[in-house]
C-alpha cells in the first residue's frame, strides 16, 4: 500500500490541482494499471496505491486533513489544531536530535504517535485538552464481482493482538472498486467518555474468470460462430443477475461491443452500469467434409476482402 508516499505523486498531480484535475489523473492511471489490463505483477499493488490516494484526494475534507497532517492524518483527532501540530513534530524532532547529540536523527517520522499527541495535549499553558475524540481508522475488505452486484455479510477483523475485534457488517448492493463504507463509532476510542472515531472500509473487487469490471461496467466476452456473426443471431449472456439476451445484429465482427443496459453493477444514487459483450468469432478447429465444402463454396462467390475493411 501507499504507506507514507505523498498521495500527490502517486497521481502525478500538483498539490493544488484541481477536483477534475485530479479526477483525469486516476482515470488514466487505474486504465493503465488494472490487473486485468496489466499483467505485471506489480500492477496490482500500483493499482490499489492508486485507488487509496484518489479516495483521499477526492474527498474535499479528507484531502484538507492529508494536507495539514500529512500520513498521520487519520489518527490525528479532528480538533487538533494544524499550526500546533507542526509545531509538536518540530519540538519532538529537536529533542530526539539532542539525544542522539547531533544532526543524524533529524527525522521525526519514527516518533510515536501516542508520545507526540500526548505531548500536544499537554501543552497550552498546562491545562490539557479534556475529552478528546477518537481517531478515524481504515481497513480493506476484499469482495467479488458478485458480492459486489449482491451486497453481503461479512465478518471484519479490525486491529492485531489484544486489541482485534470483530465487526458484523453489511456490505450494500452496487459497491465499486476502491470505495470507502463509513461505519461510525467503529474506529479509535476517545479519551475520557469523548465520542469514538468512525471506521472505513475500502472496498477492493478481485479479479473475475469471466467479467472485467471498468466502473460500473462489466465486460464479458461473447463467443460466436462465423454464420452467426455473418446472419445475426440472439445469444443468452450470463450476467450476476440472471441469463439475459443479447441480439447479434449481421455482419459483427470480432470486437465489436454489444451493449446490454442497465445490467453491470447496481447504483443506489443514480443509472446502473451497463453490461458489454465484447465480440469473438470462434472458427472450428477441424471442419467436417460438409463443413469444408461449405467454406469453399463460400470462398469461390464471395467478393469479401477482409484486409481491405476499415
Amino acid at each position: 500500500m501507499a504507506g507514507n508516499r505523498d498521495f500527490y505523486q502517486i497521481l502525478g498531480v500538483p498539490r493544488n490541482a484541481s477536483q477534475d484535475e485530479i479526477q483525469r489523473a486516476y482515470r488514466k492511471l487505474a486504465r493503465a494499471h488494472h490487473p486485468d489490463v496489466n499483467k505485471d505483477p506489480s500492477a496490482e499493488d500500483r493499482f490499489k496505491d492508486i485507488s487509496e490516494a484518489y479516495a483521499v484526494l477526492s474527498d474535499p475534507n479528507t484531502r484538507r486533513r492529508y494536507d495539514a497532517f500529512g500520513p498521520d492524518f487519520r489518527q490525528v483527532p479532528e480538533d487538533v489544531d494544524p499550526e500546533d501540530w507542526r509545531q509538536a513534530r518540530a519540538g519532538a524532532g529537536r529533542t530526539r536530535q539532542g539525544a542522539r547529540g547531533g544532526f543524524g536523527y533529524s527525522d521525526a517520522g519514527d516518533i510515536d504517535l501516542e508520545d507526540l499527541l500526548g505531548g500536544l495535549f499537554a501543552g497550552r499553558g498546562g491545562r490539557g485538552w479534556g475529552a478528546v475524540p477518537g481517531a478515524d481508522q481504515t481497513a480493506e475488505i476484499d469482495l467479488t464481482i458478485d458480492e459486489a452486484f449482491h451486497g453481503v455479510h461479512r465478518s471484519v477483523t479490525v486491529g492485531s493482538g489484544s486489541r482485534a475485534r470483530s465487526l458484523e457488517v453489511r456490505i450494500p448492493p452496487g459497491v465499486t472498486d476502491g470505495q470507502r463504507i463509513r461505519l461510525a463509532g467503529q474506529g479509535g476510542r476517545g479519551s475520557d467518555g469523548a465520542r469514538p472515531g468512525d471506521l472505513y472500509l475500502i472496498v477492493r473487487i478481485a479479479p473475475h474468470p469471466r467479467y472485467r469490471l471498468v466502473g460500473r461496467d462489466l465486460y464479458v466476452e461473447l463467443r460466436l460462430a462465423p454464420w452467426e456473426a455473418a446472419l445475426g443471431t440472439s445469444v443468452a449472456v450470463e450476467t450476476p443477475a440472471a441469463e439475459a439476451k443479447v441480439k447479434v445484429p449481421s455482419g459483427t465482427s470480432s470486437g465489436k461491443r454489444l451493449r446490454l443496459r442497465g445490467h453491470g453493477l447496481p447504483n443506489p444514487r443514480g443509472r446502473s452500469g451497463d453490461l458489454f459483450a465484447e465480440a469473438r468469432i470462434m472458427v472450428p478447429p477441424r471442419l467436417s467434409k460438409a463443413e469444408r465444402d461449405l467454406f469453399e463454396q463460400l470462398a469461390a462467390v464471395s467478393d469479401f476482402e477482409p484486409r481491405r475493411q476499415r
